[in-house]
């Protein structure tokens, strides 16, 4: 009995730490070097990120704000004058967002 529970917690561990490391945005949320807040252009190529939007599981949730998108998942959607771009995608993103209306980040 004893040895069924270790080998479930060590399961438990080792999906725990692969889910943690799928994660494509740094801890301090950083892809490849970009800041996940800020003005964004969304163009249909050449994208600096591709994203796909998501219900569940979601390595970002985004808040689209008007004004001062200083925080990780604060996101501005502008026509020029951006910081990054993205290009929505089905398949084979860069990274998954959820929009949300509060709460935005890791």
């Amino acid at each position: 009995m004893r040895k069924i529970f270790s080998a479930t917690v060590a399961l438990v561990i080792l999906i725990a730490s692969t889910v943690a490391l799928a994660n494509p945005i740094s801890s301090d949320g950083y892809f490849n070097g970009i800041k996940l807040c800020g003005r964004v252009k969304v163009v249909t190529s050449f994208a600096d990120i591709k994203v796909k939007v998501v219900d569940a599981f979601a390595d970002l949730k985004v808040k689209k704000v008007s004004a001062f998108p200083d925080d990780i998942g604060e996101w501005q959607f502008v026509t020029s004058g951006e910081d990054f771009t993205i290009q929505f995608v089905d398949s084979f993103p860069d990274i998954k967002i959820k929009f949300v209306d509060a709460f935005p980040g890791l």
